[in-house]
């Protein structure tokens, strides 16, 4: 029986993750191989959320086994559990948010506030427990994004802190639950601070794996303060390929160096036009730029969008592609994102001394 095992845990091992390039035993996901009456037992725990490919994962794994052993009965159970990860700083994470994931940009009009809900809402979907900040004071979008009526409000407790709303399954806060949909926010910056840091501590969020921040565009105040007061885990650049939106994004990941937040990756958007009569793909905005970017400062690009008008269409609706059409190319691609950004997280130092049991192997 041993020898079995042994040639089964081989054949698990051969397979790597398709997002770390590791095998299960490197990435600590292998928790216990056992065989039991003549069915092989495995315990699998990843740390980032996979619904999307979860059975995609125990299928490849169950035809490596069968075809290096003669184990016919399997039985994989895959699950994941996303733990706490170390900040630049070291600060410590809040009670109830696990992680703080900033998305930002260097210049307005790149897509990042849709780039924010759909990989929210993508989290959200691999199974993750998702939080959603919208952090432009001045111009908080996230509402109407989300279908939220103008009219809406969150509830007050104590009259102090915020109930976050909750939208598609994800908590969500945005100045634009508090205030008149066409009133101005005429503020200076350390009032701009204070209003943002109010959204973050005074809202009770209730056991995030994830809490995204979809950050104004630029590098102004309110990137400071984020810095400043909050454990940010890391950050996600929104870029389109065009000259002019990358130097920005240059200048952005060099903002996030400076206040010792690191750089997760690269999301580019409006990459390719891809003609609607004759499928012809066209390069609008220039093309690699994402890729020079990501190699100048040795960070991942994470997913590639093209310039889909159907993205904007149905974000404006408040029905955004994750939500309704999850078997579009679009959807598949801010999924496939976020389990890429989820798992390079993943292999980060946690707070944690072990997340991880050791291998149990029994004959």
């Amino acid at each position: 029986m041993t020898a079995l095992i042994d040639q089964a845990q081989a054949a698990l091992l051969s397979w790597k993750d398709p997002y770390l390039n590791k095998n299960l035993q490197d990435t600590g996901a292998l928790k216990s191989i056992t065989l039991d009456e003549g069915t092989l037992n495995i315990g699998l725990r990843l740390g980032y959320p996979a619904a999307g490919i979860r059975e995609t994962i125990i299928a490849e794994l169950e035809q490596l086994i069968r075809a290096q052993t003669s184990i016919e009965k399997i039985d994989i159970q895959l699950d994941w559990k996303i733990a706490s990860h170390q900040t630049e700083t070291q600060q410590k994470p809040q009670a109830k948010i696990r992680n703080i994931i900033a998305v930002a940009s260097g210049k307005g009009g790149v897509g990042k506030s849709t780039t924010a809900v759909n990989l929210a809402l993508a989290l959200t979907k691999e199974g993750a427990k998702v939080g959603l900040l919208d952090a432009d004071i001045y111009g908080p979008s996230q509402g109407m994004m989300l279908g939220v009526p103008d009219e809406a409000r969150p509830d007050v407790e104590g009259g102090k802190f915020f109930t976050p709303m909750v939208v598609h399954g994800m908590q969500t806060m945005s100045m634009g639950y508090l205030t008149d949909a066409n009133a101005p926010m005429v503020m200076r910056g350390p009032m701009i601070s204070s209003a943002f840091l109010q959204l973050l501590d005074q809202t009770l969020w209730n056991d995030l794996d994830y809490l995204i921040v979809d950050m104004p565009p630029g590098t102004g105040d309110i990137q400071l303060t984020l810095a400043q007061k909050a454990p940010v885990t890391g950050a996600v650049i929104v870029t389109t390929p065009q000259n002019i939106a990358t130097l920005d994004a240059k200048k952005g990941i060099e903002m996030f160096r400076k206040v010792d937040i690191p750089v997760l990756g690269i999301v580019e958007n409006m990459a390719v036009h891809i003609c609607g009569n004759c499928g012809a793909q066209e390069h609008l905005f220039g093309s690699g730029g994402a890729q020079e970017v990501a190699e100048a400062y040795g960070v991942p690009v994470l997913g590639s969008l093209p310039l889909d008008p159907s993205i904007r269409e149905l974000t404006d609706s408040g029905n955004p592609s994750v939500l309704s059409e999850p078997d579009g190319a679009p959807a598949l691609l801010y999924r496939d994102l976020a389990r890429r950004m989820a798992a390079l997280l993943s292999q980060t130092p946690k707070f944690q001394s072990s997340l991880f049991s050791a291998v149990n192997v029994e004959s």
